[in-house]
């Protein structure tokens, strides 16, 4: 497979000194976020049994979380008191306070007002919360990420840049942590420069196979989009958080596999610690309650290098013969 180069960072460019990492969201089926009527989180246990196979020989140091709820109180939590060598990307979610009904396909009406505005109180205590943790657990806590995909049109929890500039420059006046904001390559080569100016460090999300690419061109895809970003923010530092491959996908046809995710997940793991970019790969575990409950075939469903089982798919059967 033909090896493609950038511009290298430098090894102080990387998040604690590491270029491999894994995003981890610990639903198991059954389970899942607050969808209106209560989250049904994993339990200490279950978050336990999920870190000590993610840490095991040091297999993963670097995990990201998506926000500062209930599940990322507890994984912080089941870290410090079982000494766990992991650390942590906090995540701060941002829901909608803006309607992006006209620009985000799912959305077939406009968010009414009350919402957007229960919305932004909503993400003023998860702010307050975010800073909260990230001071608690000092030691576990090495970044805070501000909003995920919250800036792109297509999506449904649409922040205005401004607005999320003025959180990040709150969010930076309460910790001692780098903070970030993740979202598409894309939106950040283009719109991003201002914001760029703001953050410790850029987090761009590639996804070669949702933009209609096979392996070989995959690989060469990402390349260049992050030599866009680059280009675009030449005095930013960048760190991936989040690429992937799906093994199973009715929208990807015979283009997700798990020897075709084994393959992509060797090959960024290599160009980025060539590279000196830290990269979360999405993701550690299947979620099947993500998507569209009617297509248990949905892309969503399966991104993980484990399966919803905790079984090690292609990526990492040499690595867990025993699970």
């Amino acid at each position: 497979m033909q090896k493609e180069t950038i511009g290298l960072q430098s090894q102080d460019d990387l998040l604690i000194g590491l270029s491999k990492a894994i995003c981890y969201s610990g639903f198991r089926s059954g389970q899942h976020p607050d969808r209106g009527n209560g989250a049904v989180n994993p339990s200490y246990e279950e978050v336990l049994e999920d870190l000590t196979i993610l840490s095991k020989d040091s297999m993963f140091q670097l995990i990201r979380v998506y926000d500062s709820g209930v599940n990322s109180q507890m994984v912080l939590k089941v870290i410090k008191e079982n000494n766990i060598n992991i650390k942590v990307m906090l995540g701060i979610w941002l829901d909608a306070e803006l309607s992006a009904h006209e620009t985000c396909e799912w959305l077939t009406e406009p968010i009414p007002r009350e919402t957007l505005d229960a919305n932004k109180e909503k993400n003023l205590k998860e702010i307050a919360k975010g800073i909260e943790l990230a001071n608690q657990y000092t030691e576990t806590v090495v970044a805070v990420n501000v909003g995920n995909e919250a800036l792109v049109d297509w999506n449904d929890h649409k922040v205005s840049t401004d607005t999320i500039i003025s959180y990040v420059k709150h969010v930076k006046s309460k910790i001692k942590q780098p903070v970030t904001v993740a979202d598409n390559y894309k939106w950040w080569a283009d719109h991003g420069k201002e914001l760029a100016s703001v953050v410790d460090f850029v987090s761009i999300h590639v996804y070669p196979v949702w933009e209609g690419k096979d392996l070989e061109d995959g690989i060469s895809f990402t390349v260049e989009n992050v030599k866009e970003v680059q280009n675009a923010l030449p005095e930013s530092k960048i760190v991936i958080t989040e690429a992937g491959w799906a093994t199973v996908a009715s929208e990807f046809g015979d283009r997700a596999s798990e020897e075709k995710q084994l393959q992509y997940y060797n090959w960024i793991m290599e160009w980025s610690k060539e590279n000196n970019i830290t990269t979360f790969f999405f993701e550690a575990f299947d979620e099947d309650w993500k998507g569209n409950p009617d297509n248990p075939m949905g892309a969503e469903k399966h991104w993980g290098i484990f399966t919803v089982d905790r079984k090690p798919k292609l990526v990492m059967k040499e690595f867990y013969p025993n699970l």
